[in-house]
């Protein structure tokens, strides 16, 4: 698997232009997951064009969540989806990896934001002023759209992770600890895409002993 992974479609103005006092939001998925990558969406909107709809993209419905994908990546002044690998995750921690992922994601941007807005209590290490706001994907726009789009891109891995592996059912519970992904690392093994530090992983590499 690659050790880095980084999108970045800007939305084409025709003009050489940094605005100042540009607002870009931060958000993350694929935490609490026991497999695949954690990723992580800078996003600076366009005020004239207006997104209907933000949210977190927790209480949004997936079918909602792919057409606010399209519609953000369309109408945003710049984006920025990028991620840590599950080797990134091992070795650095899950917190850290995560904190990678979203300085991946703001130093992708096309655009230089004036202030970076970051969901939760922790900022990554940046060039620009952050702040870390708490539940931020449901009070910040810009969060909720970066929200959207790191959680529909890692949606997206996931049901590629399934089709390699469709006996662990990563369509269904997108890597978290569910009764069924446990019942099939005990009976299949750990594939590639796990993270072999966190808990439940490392409990059955140490049962199945050396390779």
């Amino acid at each position: 698997m690659r050790s880095r992974k980084s999108l970045a479609e800007p939305k084409q103005l025709g003009l050489s232009w940094v605005g100042p006092g540009l607002l870009a939001g931060v958000d993350e998925a694929g935490r609490g997951p026991l497999a695949g990558p954690v990723v992580a969406a800078a996003v600076i909107l366009d005020d004239a064009a207006p997104v209907q709809g933000l949210r977190d993209s927790k209480i949004l419905s997936e079918k909602r969540r792919e057409q606010l994908f399209d519609e953000i990546r369309a109408k945003a002044l710049c984006f920025c989806i990028a991620e840590a690998s599950v080797e990134e995750i091992d070795r650095l921690n899950i917190l850290q990896a995560t904190l990678l992922a979203m300085r991946r994601a703001v130093e992708g941007l096309r655009l230089k934001p004036a202030l970076v807005q970051v969901d939760g209590n922790r900022l990554p290490v940046l060039k620009v002023p952050a702040e870390a706001i708490v539940k931020g994907d449901s009070k910040v726009q810009a969060i909720s759209a970066a929200s959207i789009l790191a959680k529909v891109q890692r949606d997206r891995q996931c049901i590629a992770m399934h089709e390699a592996h469709p006996a662990y059912g990563f369509a269904t519970h997108k890597g978290y600890p569910t009764a069924e992904h446990l019942a099939a690392l005990r009976a299949h093994g750990v594939t590639p895409w796990h993270r072999r530090t966190f808990g439940p992983v490392r409990a059955i590499l140490e049962l199945s002993g050396p390779p």
